[in-house]
């Protein structure tokens, strides 16, 4: 049950009344009409802005449309009180079964509950993490990973048919130079004393590609020229290099279905489907020849000073309009990219999510206009920029990594402090903030490290049900009897504040997912947790609000509704966000 979507519900039917009898116009928009938790909970439980937005619209003004509204909403009977605020907001109070209604549906669903109904369509493509494979993860890249899954977790939850994407960016000079640096490795796999020179990949995560090569080829690379050779290194060092990001991923409980090669698009079983977009694209008169001015404030690898085929993409929202293909003939990486996103649309994904770091937020006005241009205004791309991670031990900036050369990777970080640690620490935090990530304060078992505050909650619920076993030994705690417990005498106002909270939790998910911002329910778990140990300490000064009281069965059976309602939810959340729910903490 979505308390606010009844309550939307409720406020359309009234205003279709309104319109019916003719104080209202008929067929009013009501596109920004919201109904959501009133900002302080001694004005109501609810509030709405219909009387605000729709005033203009209705030929009148906010607070007489207010007034017409609260006295047809006044008639449905669990709206106990209905007031006016300020100009025109309407504040709503509901009687306390809407929430005990609301609490015996999240104890009856448990993990279910706040799981959208099935939507399958439009499917929706979460592309994220697509880190260039030419070495071990860095912390960055784990912020774009835990990102991109939890969205897609939440909007799985939400009901959307959801497919997750890894890029592969295997074509390009980049790869060229993976591969004559694993050439130095597999040269001292054979016994030569190398020396790595500046340009090429200095980290020793590149020895084992130099084994398996050595194994492989024995000295027949030796004798080889260069273009020979390096198709076959640059092969098996992407292999090599793919297997270890999917192994750092799966460290991380992140797993992708789709793995796409940038390389592929060149050659689709012999098709070039770059060439084939550009074609498109010159077929519908959206490339030109034309001459562009140097970039302003930035470098961009794909300007020359020529006449060149230019993409119109000020046409579809972006600044200028770009180049596909260089001096050269060959392609420039946003034809790649144009095309590859293009692929997404023609695989059955007009939603597309693409999480990047924050230093590529100069390529999206391009992106999101080429994919309008190449679906024809059918597809639509959001990117989701990932704020660069500041990884810290007490305080103070850690030092770099041996193993990869230049930075500390992501699955020593993993290594140190755990998959939950860094996977809720991740999105407890806007996206697009910068984050300092301390790996001593990651693992404090405290109540200022969230992830144990969070964790512990949940632990505490499974406590008090260990509690109530030993109390009452006979007791049924199975979900559907605890549905039956009389919920009515959970009367105090912090219990009832939980329950609104717990309310809040199926619009937590609806809004993480539409808006695309995880961190919504990390923050919401946190807000639960934090008021479930708050109700916890205040038993402790006030015996009546104990969970487990073994004078009273009936009241235990209540409160153990209540604290099943309050677990599931904290489960639900954390599994969205990929983090283990314990039973205990030791």
């Amino acid at each position: 049950m979505n308390l606010f979507e009844t309550y939307s519900a409720r406020v359309a039917a009234a205003l279709a009344a309104l319109a019916e009898r003719g104080a209202l116009p008929a067929g009013l928009d009501l596109g920004r009409v919201v109904v959501e938790p009133t900002k302080d909970p001694a004005h109501g439980d609810l509030a709405t802005n219909a009387a605000m937005v729709l005033a203009k619209e209705a030929g009148t003004n906010p607070r007489a449309l207010a007034a017409l509204l609260v006295e047809e909403l006044a008639k449905a009977p669990e709206i106990v009180k209905t007031e006016i605020a300020g100009p025109g907001f309407i504040n709503l109070t509901l009687q306390p079964s809407v929430f005990t209604a609301i609490l015996k549906d999240a104890v009856e669903r448990g993990l279910d509950y706040g799981r959208g109904a099935p939507r399958p369509q439009p499917k929706v493509n979460v592309e994220y993490v697509s880190a260039n494979p030419t070495g071990p993860m860095h912390v960055g890249h784990g912020r774009g990973a835990v990102f991109g899954d939890a969205l897609a977790n939440i909007l799985a939850f939400a009901g959307h048919d959801v497919t997750r994407e890894y890029y592969i960016n295997d074509a390009g000079a980049q790869v060229d130079v993976l591969a004559r640096s694993a050439f130095l490795r597999y040269r001292e796999a054979l016994g030569e004393t190398i020396t790595i020179p500046e340009g090429l990949y200095p980290g020793d995560y590149l020895v084992s590609v130099g084994q398996s090569l050595a194994k492989a080829h024995g000295e027949a690379l030796l004798a080889k020229p260069e273009a020979e050779w390096l198709p076959l290194v640059r092969s098996a060092a992407i292999d090599g290099m793919m297997a270890m990001i999917r192994d750092d991923l799966a460290s991380l409980g992140v797993v992708h279905e789709v793995f796409f090669s940038e390389r592929s698009l060149q050659n689709d079983g012999g098709v070039d489907v770059v060439a084939e977009t550009i074609a498109d694209l010159r077929a519908r008169d959206l490339i030109y020849q034309g001459r562009l001015p140097p970039p302003k404030g930035q470098k961009d690898e794909d300007w020359e000073d020529r006449e060149q085929a230019l993409f119109r993409a000020t046409q579809f929202g972006d600044d200028v309009d770009r180049p596909l293909l260089k001096s050269d003939g060959s392609y420039t990486y946003f034809a790649n990219d144009i095309a590859y996103h293009r692929s997404k649309f023609i695989r059955g994904f007009p939603q597309m999510i693409d999480v990047w770091g924050a230093d590529h937020g100069g390529y999206v006005k391009r992106m999101q206009a080429a994919v309008k241009a190449v679906t024809a205004g059918q597809g639509a791309l959001d990117v989701k920029l990932c704020q660069l991670v500041k990884l810290l031990r007490n305080g103070e900036p850690v030092k770099m990594s041996k193993r990869s050369g230049d930075f500390v990777t992501l699955r020593e970080v993993i290594d140190e402090v755990g998959r939950d640690a860094v996977r809720f620490m991740m999105i407890f935090r806007k996206n697009d903030a910068t984050l300092d990530f301390d790996l001593a304060k990651v693992v404090e078992q405290s109540k200022d490290n969230p992830v144990f505050y969070v964790q512990y909650a949940h632990a505490r619920c499974a406590s008090i049900f260990r509690q109530a076993r030993e109390a009452f030994p006979d007791l049924d705690v199975t979900p559907q009897a605890l549905a039956r417990a009389d919920l009515a005498r959970l009367t105090d106002e912090a219990e009832i504040g939980i329950v609104k909270l717990i309310a809040a939790y199926p619009r937590i998910i609806e809004g993480a997912a539409a808006a695309h911002e995880p961190h919504r329910v990390a923050f919401f778990v946190h807000e639960l947790a934090s008021a479930f140990h708050s109700l916890w300490n205040k038993g402790k000064d006030s015996p009546q609000l104990r969970f487990v009281n073994q004078t009273d069965r009936e009241s235990t059976v209540a409160r153990l509704a209540f604290v099943h309602a309050v677990r599931s939810v904290l489960a639900s959340g954390l599994a969205v966000a990929g983090v283990a729910a314990p039973e205990e903490m030791r």
